[in-house]
């Protein structure tokens, strides 16, 4: 699979024909903006969705309280303005008056507190559910302020709260158990029609607090890989694509009618470790296996370069240069004398899960991983799972070892603390707890000086890659392609497509 990274590609009509994308139906009208993607969303309950394709279809349409703009600031969303009291612990939201849910009825302050109440619940599984455990209740004096009452000052709750998997439902909903089943959000679009794997039709909300929209509606089309996306593309029958393979991506700028949008994204490509499965319940052999891997190598053959070697922290103000980490540099002697002193100097057998089509780079970067370890006694057996089966196998923490993408923030203690603090619930994912490491994020989470918050959080780098339960590769690029008619759209670090709201397009 690694060597048909490197085939060329039909010619856009023989594609076309081949895969049946002439089939793409024709917009409703000139305002519609005709979109595809090859990988489908898994769920529609945004507090429980974990994908990156579950969260681009989602953010469409609910709205978190506020957002992230293009600088990585917190800008509003449903909430207008927000203040901290001065001991840090309350955390007052004043909300947009204009802001309505898609079946007509007012967001109130009753909407924001059932929902957090619901993320906070465990029984919800919510996956943002770990960044909120500094709330002690949550008040709604009135129908457009809610006030968060702290048990301690929490300086990364406002990033958190940026988030999709932290949107706002409607209260109602909520009672009748319908989150899930029904989609229905304060967002630029409402979900029109869902037929999974296949298309989703999204309508224009035109009570959105936001403004009116650039189009009428978008209609997106599942198509079965990103070749037949770019053979729509060069047929002129898609107006804006979802990329995430590099080899089609840099396809993009040669041809004269399409536009190739390209942002380093904070999100990791990374091999998992499962620390609670031996014998990787030794030190010496998850710092062995990060010891024999190269990660340049990695990089170059899966994801054509496009891309940086990384160690945890990706956000540009708190990233270091990982050369300075533990083993950045590919060591095989090293490693297998770590693995002599662990006791399995003939090394051992264990499987690595990969998601099929998200990343498309996941299938090679296993293989190449495979190799690496083979040099220090390692057998490897790759497990292709589609991306349903994989995530859930993922949540469950159901793996000797899983190569996986997974999302970036802004701020670190948001990014990790459900994988590495003690209450976190992702705990079952990475299936790793260490004092220091809990110690350090429960600082950085304090902590309100910017320069001793990333001394605070390079040493939780440091530490993290000393201990080894993950390996991580590199950060990427996120890719959109549209055509040069669609003018608009503002690409994020996040890989965020929030701005298709604003979007137009001149046929």
């Amino acid at each position: 699979m690694i060597k048909e990274r490197t085939k060329t590609h039909f010619s856009a009509i023989a594609m076309a024909a081949m895969l049946g994308v002439s089939a793409l139906a024709a917009p409703a009208n000139a305002e519609t903006l005709r979109m595809a993607w090859a990988q489908d969303a898994t769920g529609l309950d945004p507090h429980k969705q974990a994908a990156f394709s579950s969260i681009r279809l989602l953010e469409l349409i609910y709205e978190p309280l506020v957002r992230l703009n293009a600088n990585l600031q917190i800008i509003p969303g449903i909430a207008t303005s927000w203040a901290f009291s001065p001991d840090g612990k309350e955390l007052t939201f004043k909300l947009d008056p204009k802001a309505k849910f898609q079946n007509g009825a007012a967001v109130t302050s009753a909407d924001v507190k059932a929902s957090f109440e619901r993320i906070l619940d465990e029984k919800t599984g919510a996956v943002n559910r770990a960044n909120y455990s500094s709330v002690a209740s949550i008040e709604a004096p009135d129908a457009g302020t809610v006030i968060f009452k702290l048990s301690q000052p929490d300086v990364p709750i406002l990033t958190a709260m940026t988030d999709t998997n932290s949107s706002i439902l409607p209260a109602s909903e909520i009672a009748a158990g319908t989150i899930g089943t029904t989609a229905i959000g304060s967002g630029p679009f409402k979900l029109d029609k869902w037929d999974p794997n296949s298309k989703e039709v999204l309508s224009a909300n035109k009570d959105w607090a936001g403004g009116p929209t650039g189009v009428d509606g978008i209609e997106i089309s599942v198509l079965p890989d990103e070749s037949a996306i770019l053979a729509a593309m060069r047929a002129g029958q898609v107006d804006f694509a979802l990329l995430n393979d590099p080899l089609i991506a840099t396809l993009v700028p040669r041809e004269a009618t399409l536009q190739l949008n390209r942002a380093p994204a904070l999100a990791y490509h990374v091999l998992q470790l499962n620390p609670s499965r031996k014998p990787m319940t030794e030190l010496a052999v998850r710092q062995a296996i990060s010891c024999a891997v190269d990660r340049q190598a990695v990089l170059d053959t899966a994801a054509l370069g496009e891309g940086k070697v990384t160690g945890p922290l990706t956000m540009p103000f708190f990233a270091s240069d990982p050369n300075g980490l533990f083993c950045y540099k590919r060591d095989v002697e090293k490693a297998k004398k770590l693995m002599a002193d662990a006791g399995v100097a003939d090394g051992f057998t264990a499987t690595v899960i990969a998601a099929t089509g998200e990343p498309p780079t996941a299938a090679a970067e296993a293989q190449v991983l495979q190799a690496q370890l083979a040099e220090i006694g390692i057998k490897l057996d790759i497990k292709m799972m589609e991306l349903n089966v994989y995530v859930d196998t993922w949540l469950k923490g159901d793996f000797d070892m899983a190569v996986a993408l997974n999302g970036g923030r802004p701020d670190p203690y948001t990014m990790y603390n459900r994988y590495w603090t003690k209450t976190g619930n992702l705990q079952k994912v990475s299936n790793f707890a260490d004092d220091e490491i809990d110690s350090l994020m429960q600082q950085g989470r304090a902590e309100t000086d910017a320069e001793k918050r990333k001394a605070i959080f390079n040493a939780f780098e440091t530490r993290l890659a000393e201990q080894s339960p993950w390996v991580w590769l590199y950060t990427s690029y996120g890719y959109t392609a549209q055509q040069k008619s669609v003018q608009g759209f503002v690409p994020m670090p996040t890989g965020s497509m929030f701005s298709l709201a604003k979007v137009t397009v001149q046929r």
